[in-house]
């Protein structure tokens, strides 16, 4: 980050100020008029040259006003942002809606809801990280035509079924021995580690192996990696993107709804931010995702038991109200982890 003079950041600030409310290029007689100095507007403009040659303002156009860069945004965020104290209503608002005596899922899909309300964004969710839960035992079941029923029973709380398709018939006892084998080897580890522990033994192992334990390795990473592959998340509120002006082309808008479509671009973002504590905020091209190019993106991380589980937060334009935004992504990540503790 370039170094500022105390004038230069009180200037900026207000400039950023300005252009997330009215969403218009800041002109310096309505900068100096914001900003409450006795500076003349030819002292303004030559500050704003000055913060433009250090790429934190950009002039769009031909317009004769400037808006923050994603470096400016970045400095706004990081060193000149006054956070609000969210008001108690939200607050309560937040812990009544996620008080209730149901299922994560829909835990997860009102804590979506609340912050796509809250926030006049779009709410994301990711669900539970999957390699925090255990695999308490697997079983496969012959079906007809050289398919078999694969079993997970995961942590004592939820069963997974998947089809697997094999090169031969399989008899019940002969699954069952490769049922036993892997609950053997593998019950009660941690789906990543069992995941982690399969690559590992196919690859070093294969030679060694006798039939039946390669084929039931087979079986199990067939159907852990398909289990991997469900990753997901609830969105809400994606429609309120519509709303602001620079992302309402249709070419940006198709290529973002395609994303939140296809989901694996946006996951593998979130999935970054599972391993920080509180509060993290992607800036336009700092996701590294051309279609968030536009965006931002704030998230925090929520918890069960000291582990966390998976992340939330909302998406909307770079000119967003971070302010308000950020201390409603804080809150709504405790409130939720509060409540799934509770549930537990």
């Amino acid at each position: 980050m370039p170094e500022l003079t105390e004038r230069a950041q009180f200037l900026l600030k207000a400039l950023t100020e300005r252009y997330i409310r009215d969403g218009q290029p800041v002109g310096s007689r309505t900068l100096a008029r914001d900003a409450g100095l006795t500076l003349s507007p030819a002292t303004i403009r030559n500050a704003m040259a000055d913060l433009e040659d250090l790429g934190l303002v950009s002039s769009p156009h031909t317009s004769s006003g400037r808006i923050p860069t994603v470096l400016g945004y970045r400095m706004f965020v990081d060193t000149l942002l006054s956070v609000q104290r969210l008001d108690d209503s939200v607050v309560e608002r937040l812990r009544d809606t996620l008080n209730i005596k149901k299922d994560s899922q829909n835990l997860l899909q009102k804590a979506s809801n609340l912050l796509s309300d809250a926030t006049r964004l779009a709410g994301i969710v990711t669900l539970p990280r999957r390699e925090h839960e255990a695999l308490q035992r697997v079983e496969f079941l012959p079906l007809s035509d050289k398919k078999v029923l694969a079993i997970l029973v995961i942590s004592d709380k939820e069963v997974r079924n998947s089809i697997l398709h094999t090169e031969r018939e399989y008899s019940a006892s002969e699954l069952q021995q490769y049922s036993n084998f892997l609950n053997e080897q593998f019950g009660g580890k941690e789906l990543s580690a069992v995941r982690a522990l399969l690559v590992s033994e196919l690859r070093e192992t294969r030679e060694n192996l006798n039939r039946m334990m390669a084929t039931a390795l087979d079986m199990a990473d067939q159907v852990l990696g398909e289990a991997e592959q469900g990753s997901d998340y609830v969105l809400a509120g994606q429609t309120n993107l519509m709303e602001f002006q620079e992302l309402c082309n249709v070419s940006t808008l198709r290529h973002l709804f395609e994303a939140f479509n296809e989901k694996s671009q946006i996951l593998h973002l979130l999935d970054q931010c599972v391993e920080n504590e509180g509060v993290q905020i992607f800036i336009g091209e700092e996701s590294g995702y051309q279609m968030l190019d536009e965006c931002s993106v704030v998230t925090a991380p929520y918890t069960v038991e000291g582990k966390v589980l998976g992340v939330l937060g909302v998406i909307g334009p770079t000119r967003m109200a971070y302010e308000r935004v950020i201390p409603i992504v804080d809150a709504t990540a405790r409130i939720l982890s509060a409540a799934l503790n509770s549930r537990d």
